[in-house]
């Protein structure tokens, strides 16, 4: 059992999106999707096998990335994701924000496509939010497009009955 999609929808993802000022429901859907194939949502923290972690199974590798190489290039960007980290664990762990901080972990796994510059396809696109999903988020051999289709309509078919 994962994390509920209309509640991570409606107190997590939204209300980041928001803050940010990249609300759409695009985004909002794909992010929503990442963490239905990432981490069947949210029923695992850690992939056992890689070095993700969250509920986009975030590489501690690909955090820091989104720091040195897109943050650190805008800073009114970069403070703002900053003030969704915790004050004193992000300086002792910053990559534990992942894990235990959804917010956090969602302005980051946006920045991760946000770093793009691409437009996102139509929210109602499932195909296309696969696509967009494994060449900018998860282009490891093992991403599936099949496996994002099918973990996205069950978050989907979940989030219907929630709400």
């Amino acid at each position: 059992m994962g994390i509920c999609p209309t509640e991570l929808v409606r107190y997590v993802i939204r209300p980041t999106l928001k803050y940010l000022g990249d609300y759409s429901l695009s985004a909002e859907a794909l992010l929503m999707a990442t963490v239905a194939v990432e981490s069947d949502m949210g029923f695992h923290l850690k992939h056992k096998q890689g070095k993700g972690l969250g509920v986009y199974r975030i590489s501690p590798r690909s955090h820091q990335q989104v720091w040195d190489r897109y943050l650190a290039k805008d800073p009114d960007l970069a403070s703002k994701v900053r003030g969704l980290a915790s004050q004193h664990e992000f300086l002792m762990n910053p990559h534990l924000e992942l894990t235990s901080n959804l917010r956090y972990a969602t302005a980051i796994a946006w920045m991760i496509y946000r770093r793009s510059g691409r437009p996102l396809p139509d929210a109602a696109d499932v195909k296309a939010l696969g696509k967009f999903w494994r060449r900018h988020f998860h282009s490891r051999p093992q991403a599936s497009l099949t496996t994002f289709i099918e973990q996205y309509e069950k978050a989907i078919d979940a989030h219907s009955k929630a709400a």
